[in-house]
């Protein structure tokens, strides 16, 4: 079956698989939680019932030096109220107005929830100790353009322990990379809708430098935090929410609305909770218990289809009318898992299958994990696409086949139980592990030696393939396309007509 770039590779101008919103948390270990903060108290001298004087110290030498920043860039700190203010929108007036150079942008300020501790006394115990607590403290949020990742923002709170959040743009860091290489782009918002070199394109996005992204975070961390500097530790890094999208530039704007409009409308109806399981390379089980499901959302921008499965997520919509995206979010990137090194207490280690770290040098494990649950996704999408060659091997398998002596009646889409075997056939675990007949057994509800007649009859019509030296088959090529497509017209053509019909 030929994807979708291939059926359209004379509409398409390029294709690009990139980083799009990164955020990173930044901990300070020495003061990240409770336990943690109380020892550090001690062992600086600090009365525990001190402690809100001492973080009072540190909240204003950030407020001092961030009024010392606001000077040196001529800035005036903007104190935001209410949280429906689009801080979004209020940069890009800024930049309409200051254009793309390097430098602080913007300051602004708001009062919002924080993570914070009281001292407190355990009279059963003797023990005085800080203990977890929320709530409200000034947060500053400094909007620069970094020369190697463009436009950013870190959220510095006053409060202890003084969790920090950085963001930056995978497509602000790529058109920067190819400014340096001279490279003509044209970019509209965070999309290219124009890149002279693909390739090279595509390459500058494959190589993110994750030792030179930390030390840039150490650095806006020590000029916009000055408590960092009493802590040895410095801070941690953790990726908070990281996507990856994968653009299709189409070269017109009518290329893309059929094209489109077609594949959103049926998505909807043809994914499974399976097929979302198997975008992200997982299988249903009975423990799972994460939500799981499909969301369609029309909005200013045109439409968009969702698929989420717990903390992952993988989407579908078009951008200007020229761009169609896929793209996989992650909220935890522990939802993934690879084969790596794992260290265990007592100092030995092993190599295992393993979720993936949430630290920032996790980037270059990750971002192969997330373009393979795009393409994944692009692969389903295609055999939604065109339902002409589907048609063409549904009559070849209605056909009966003749082997031997004996005669194996071909497959009726409009029969009962030829069509809950097409569905069966769908589930996505059957993608990654394989179908076996106890599979089909459980599924159908049928006798070991019903199910064995199926499997051969499928086989016979080359709709699967049998794995050597085990009892497990997939679905080829031609199943795939005759599967999904018997599934499609069913529910997106002959039950809404009938359905119609009958009005």
């Amino acid at each position: 079956m030929k994807q979708l770039t291939e059926r359209y590779a004379n509409q398409i101008a390029g294709q690009l698989s990139c980083l799009d919103r990164v955020v990173i948390n930044g901990t300070i270990p020495e003061i990240c939680h409770a336990e943690a903060i109380t020892g550090y108290l001690y062992r600086n001298g600090v009365r525990i019932f001190d402690y809100p004087r001492w973080a009072s110290e540190l909240r204003d030498q950030i407020r001092q030096n961030a009024d010392l920043v606001a000077k040196q860039c001529d800035l005036a700190i903007e104190f935001l109220r209410g949280a429906h203010v689009r801080k979004e929108s209020l940069v890009k007036q800024i930049l309409d107005k200051r254009g793309g150079h390097e430098g602080m942008v913007c300051i602004f300020s708001a009062m919002e929830p924080c993570a914070s501790f009281t001292p407190w006394h355990d009279k059963k115990t003797g023990k005085t100790f800080v203990k977890p607590d929320s709530g409200k403290c000034l947060h500053y949020y400094f909007y620069f353009i970094d020369k190697q990742l463009g436009l950013c923002h870190l959220r510095v709170p006053t409060w202890a322990p003084f969790r920090l959040q950085f963001y930056f743009n995978g497509h602000g860091r790529l058109a920067a990379e190819l400014e340096k290489a001279g490279i003509a782009n044209r970019a509209l918002d965070n999309a290219f809708v124009q890149i002279d070199h693909w390739d090279k394109a595509q390459q500058l996005a494959d190589s993110l430098d994750v030792k030179g992204l930390h030390k840039k975070l150490n650095g806006y961390a020590r000029r916009l935090c000055p408590p960092v500097g009493l802590f040895v530790s410095g801070y941690h890094w953790s990726l908070m929410q990281v996507e990856y999208a994968m653009d299709i530039v189409f070269k017109r704007q009518q290329d893309l609305a059929p094209v489109y409009e077609n594949l959103v409308r049926t998505a909807v109806h043809a994914v499974k909770a399976e097929d979302v399981a198997m975008f992200f390379g997982r299988k249903l089980h009975g423990a799972f218990q994460d939500e799981l499901g499909n969301n369609f959302q029309t909005r200013i921008q045109g439409t968009r289809v969702k698929h989420h499965m717990g903390k992952a997520a993988i989407k579908m919509y078009d951008k200007f009318g020229l761009i169609l995206r896929i793209e996989t979010t992650l909220n935890d990137v522990s939802f993934f898992k690879h084969h790596r090194r794992v260290e265990h207490r007592d100092g030995s280690w092993q190599m295992k299958t393993a979720p993936v770290k949430k630290t920032i040098y996790s980037l270059p494990d990750l971002l192969p994990l997330m373009y393979a649950a795009n393409r994944r996704y692009l692969e389903f999408i295609s055999s939604l696409d065109d339902p002409t060659p589907g048609l063409r091997d549904l009559e070849k398998i209605s056909e009966p086949v003749i082997q031997g002596e004996r005669s194996l009646r071909g497959f009726n889409l409009f029969c009962g139980q030829d069509l809950a075997l097409f569905e069966s056939l769908l589930c996505g675990q059957f993608n990654l592990s394989g179908l076996q007949n106890r599979h089909l057994r459980q599924i159908l509800g049928k006798k070991g030696s019903q199910i064995s007649l199926v499997l051969k009859r499928l086989r016979s019509h080359g709709l699967i393939k049998k794995i050597g030296h085990c009892y497990k088959y997939y679905l080829t090529a031609l199943g795939r396309r005759v599967v999904a497509t018997a599934v499609r017209l069913r529910q997106t053509t002959i039950i809404p007509s009938l359905c119609t019909s009958q009005v």
